[in-house]
């Protein structure tokens, strides 16, 4: 029998896979988050991809290979206590880096497809900027219902409130998403957008044309440049 604490906390202590240059001598610290049924091995591969090895690469494994049980449009208690664990996991990693000496300056969160969503809702609620958000096909997942009728530009499900306190300024977020994708509505990544620009952060958008889930060649071509730039 699983203790109800352990079964709520589900994601805390998991194994966390490590690549590039060791934190004694990275410049930046990436945290890498895999996507429903992906694995910490698929981040650190593509980490090979970004190709630079200054960078230290940290991915954490979620439990059962998913953060949470439902698609992220839908009500937050239904995510819960996948949601909350996973945004604490999430949390005690960049602990870590914070012992280990790196500053939020110096950390980066990166994500795909519900890894994506993860970072993105970590950095919105954290309080703190940092480096980097990097979100490959993934939007914010909000902090409550709103009182309103599910709309089809949200693939059949209702409006969040969005109501952030923290502040970004300084912070570089990149969304990357194709125009329809089946999984992130091109409404609730421009709804990101916008909540990440009102918080402070530096945002850059790109949207490919036609359907597709996944990463692109030219989204690889941009994270790397941009964290090769600013060198300390």
């Amino acid at each position: 029998m699983i203790a109800a604490g352990v079964a709520a906390d589900r994601h805390r202590g998991g194994r966390i896979f490590k690549g590039g240059a060791p934190l004694a001598r990275a410049r930046l610290a990436v945290v890498m988050l895999h996507g429903r049924g992906g694995s910490p091995e698929d981040m650190l591969g593509l980490a090979e991809h970004i190709a630079l090895p200054d960078l230290a690469y940290l991915a954490p494994e979620a439990a059962g290979r998913s953060w949470w049980p439902q698609s992220f449009l839908a009500r937050l208690v239904a995510n819960e206590p996948g949601l909350s664990s996973s945004l604490g996991a999430v949390t005690q990693l960049m602990e870590h880096l914070g012992r280990e000496g790196f500053s939020r300056e110096r950390a980066v969160v990166l994500g795909l497809s519900q890894g994506a969503c993860l970072a993105l809702e970590y950095v919105a609620r954290g309080g703190q900027p940092l480096h980097a958000v990097i979100a490959m096909s993934g939007g914010l997942l909000g902090t409550g219902e709103l009182d309103s009728p599910p709309r089809d530009d949200l693939y059949g499900h209702a409006p969040k409130r969005f109501d952030y306190g923290s502040r970004l300024d300084g912070t570089i977020a990149f969304l990357g998403c194709h125009e329809r994708d089946p999984h992130i509505p091109l409404a609730r990544v421009r709804e990101t957008q916008a909540v990440l620009e009102r918080l402070g952060a530096e945002v850059t958008t790109q949207i490919y044309p036609g359907a597709g889930h996944g990463i692109t060649e030219d989204e690889v071509r941009f994270v790397r440049g941009l964290l090769n730039n600013n060198r300390s």
